[in-house]
């Protein structure tokens, strides 16, 4: 369970265990601010990684907010807000 922050590397694995990997896509390369739609992400994807999120962080996050981010870095600056405010 992630408690304190989302780190990129925990985002990669929640993305690829919830949604998979495009085959081309480097995940493990520099990410933060690529669009996810260029990572092969679409919405449907993104609330199956929102999912679980919310899960493993114990967090709520609104779908509309889920599908609104378009980077990495969007949806980890998000969810870390939320984990800061208790939310």
């Amino acid at each position: 369970m992630i408690t304190k922050r989302l780190t990129i590397n925990q985002l990669r694995t929640i993305l690829r265990e919830s949604a998979g990997e495009l085959e081309g896509v480097d995940l493990d390369g520099d990410i933060e601010d690529a669009e996810f739609d260029d990572l092969g992400y679409d919405s449907i994807c993104l609330l199956e990684a929102g999912g679980r999120i919310e899960r493993d962080c114990g967090v709520k996050l609104d779908d509309d907010l889920i599908t609104s981010v378009k980077t990495p870095r969007a949806l980890l600056d998000a969810v870390n807000e939320r984990l800061a405010s208790g939310v």
